[in-house]
């Protein structure tokens, strides 16, 4: 899927890591929510309340996810999921587009 309709984007933008990582969250009909946002090269640790998931649109990191000491390589195209209440690493090591959604 390409687009998502009928939905409402909410206008203030999430910024985090000096500027770094920015999203904005997308409103579905059906009250669920994802973030819409980009990634540049740098070293981030995230925190989950819920579950996610992270799709990766576009460009390369390496992730450490809950659990496993060794980091996993993905590129565009590929996704991840990250279990609630945990945190995460990335190495963004190519801008990186991406959707984050809550499960």
């Amino acid at each position: 899927m390409s687009e998502f309709n009928n939905v409402s984007v909410v206008k203030e933008a999430n910024i985090y890591f000096e500027g770094k990582v920015t999203s904005r969250t997308v409103i579905f009909p059906d009250g669920s929510r994802k973030t819409l946002g980009l990634m540049l090269p740098g070293e981030y640790t995230f925190n989950t309340g819920s579950a996610e998931l992270m799709e990766i649109l576009s460009g390369e990191m390496t992730v450490v996810l809950p659990g496993s000491p060794d980091p996993v390589a993905i590129k565009g195209g590929e996704a991840f999921e990250v279990p609630e209440n945990s945190s995460f690493k990335v190495n963004v090591t190519a801008v990186s587009d991406y959707i984050c959604s809550f499960l």
